[in-house]
């Protein structure tokens, strides 16, 4: 399996293998890294995958992605060791809400949100790749709130890396905050930045566009700009539809709360390889650019609007990048020039082909804070199951698309533990949602943070300061 990025792939463009993938996080270009070509999932190899557990599940749709990257065996030891400690059995369980209407719990790892699914995985990939290459790397992400805690869990103490997860200060919840900055480990660095959460990764990416830095510290990154992190994702569309009968070819639907687009994204790669999903929603808050996208061909930026359902909170989709390469005929070239102008202007106007394409694989649904509550207040009345206000997102998004012509399952990602949002859950339900045992003493540990401008020199400064220096840096395959 080799990779091209979304900037550069043009006759005779790099191509890189898995581990360059996984490590590297970026391209050098700017791009992100997609498979040269998909594996396919043909309805005899669902069946195959059906009934297995989902930690074998992992293992062999990551296989399919990590290529000679990885023994079998290896995989497998991976992913039962990524998984083995989730409080659910399923991992990620189905819940009925009602005859068509399911939710995907997402949030049975330690820091109860759906990316601790690709981390704890992605964390030990690190860890065994880092192992065999002898080398040492410096994690540098952005978080809306869930990856940073999700991050810092799956790469403490882990001595080939150290991880600086920056946050937007006063933009999160307070238990995603002590989530972050109460883990106790050397390697890892809370920093929390005067800005929005663009402002996070617009430094996160002016960081690794500076080579003489990147090379420095070996930078890399498991924001869902990283595509091991993405196949991780695909697992759990593939094992949900399989539990619905998707191995016998009876299609379903998914609903996703989408803000960077990596979640919604996995579930495209998943149809794409075979899996029979019908439709694909994308739940936004009032921060709807990729709404607005789908209904009027042009993406424009607006001011953040904070909401109830803060990790969503975010104007720029950086995996919409990967998608754009797709309706640009992977055109490398024309996509960096798009973003080029987009950087410019803040506008990204599809042509008509592409905007009737885009449109054709997703359907959209704006829910605002009222109707946030309203969804948490209603699934509760009506089947006595609390969720938190990002999966109240996909399940009103999940609602307004159902249609009483089809018999399809709709499935909505459940993305978060009710608890880690307890103010909005009791507002609208009138119950304070249980503490689960991760959470249980989160308000009463000390908390290690580090405050920093909204400046990309104040981030480098700091980073360099505290960054363990890595052995001597790889080379492209």
């Amino acid at each position: 399996m080799r990779y091209l990025s979304t900037r550069n792939a043009g006759p005779g463009s790099a191509a890189y293998s898995f581990e360059d993938v996984l490590l590297a996080g970026l391209a050098e270009d700017g791009g992100l890294f997609v498979p040269e070509t998909l594996p396919a999932l043909e309805q005899a190899a669902l069946r195959g995958l059906a009934g297995l557990p989902y930690a074998e599940v992992a293992a062999r749709v990551v296989g399919l992605f990590a290529g000679e990257a990885f023994e079998a065996a290896d995989l497998r030891r991976l992913t039962e060791a990524a998984y083995g400690a989730f409080r659910h059995a399923a991992v990620a369980p189905l819940v009925q809400l009602d005859e068509r209407l399911w939710l995907l719990e997402l949030f049975h790892g330690p820091t109860l949100a759906f990316k601790d699914l690709a981390l704890q995985l992605v964390g030990r990939l690190f860890d065994t790749v880092l192992a065999r290459r002898h080398e040492h790397v410096t994690i540098i992400g952005a978080t809306s709130g869930d990856t940073g805690s999700a991050a810092l869990a799956a790469c403490r103490d882990r001595a080939a890396l150290d991880i600086f997860m920056l946050y937007p200060h006063g933009r999160i919840s307070e238990v995603q905050r002590r989530q972050m900055t109460t883990v106790d480990a050397a390697n890892t660095h809370a920093v929390a930045i005067e800005g929005t959460f663009d402002d996070c990764q617009d430094i996160v990416k002016a960081l690794f566009a500076d080579r003489a830095l990147r090379q420095e510290l070996n930078l890399s990154a498991v924001n869902s700009i990283n595509f091991a992190r993405v196949a991780a994702q695909i697992v759990y569309y593939i094992s949900a539809g399989l539990a619905l009968g998707a191995a016998s070819g009876r299609a379903i639907s998914f609903s996703v709360p989408t803000g960077n687009f990596g979640n919604v994204y996995a579930g495209h790669l998943a149809r794409a390889m075979g899996l029979p999903i019908e439709r694909l929603v994308i739940g936004t808050n009032a921060n709807d650019v990729l709404a607005r996208y789908l209904t009027s061909g042009t993406m424009s930026l607006a001011p953040v609007v904070p909401s109830l359902s803060p990790s969503m909170d975010i104007q720029v989709a950086s995996n919409f990048e990967r998608l754009l390469f797709e309706l640009k005929g992977r055109n490398g070239t024309a996509v960096a020039n798009d973003l080029t102008v987009f950087r410019e202007t803040g506008v990204l106007a599809a042509d008509d082909q592409g905007w009737r394409r885009a449109s054709q694989l997703f359907a959209a649904h704006r829910v605002d804070d009222a109707a946030t509550l309203a969804t948490i207040a209603d699934t509760y009345r009506c089947s006595g199951v609390l969720i938190d206000p990002h999966t109240a997102v996909g399940v009103a998004a999940a609602r307004a698309n159902m249609s009483e012509e089809t018999d399809t399952p709709m499935i909505a990602l459940a993305t978060a533990h009710p608890a880690k949002f307890p103010e909005a859950v009791a507002r609208a339900s009138g119950i304070q949602p249980p503490v689960p045992e991760p959470l249980a003493d989160i308000m009463e540990r000390r908390e290690r943070v580090t405050m920093l401008p909204n400046d990309f020199a104040a981030v480098r400064g700091f980073l360099r300061r505290h960054a363990r220096r890595p052995r001597p840096n790889r080379g492209a395959a």
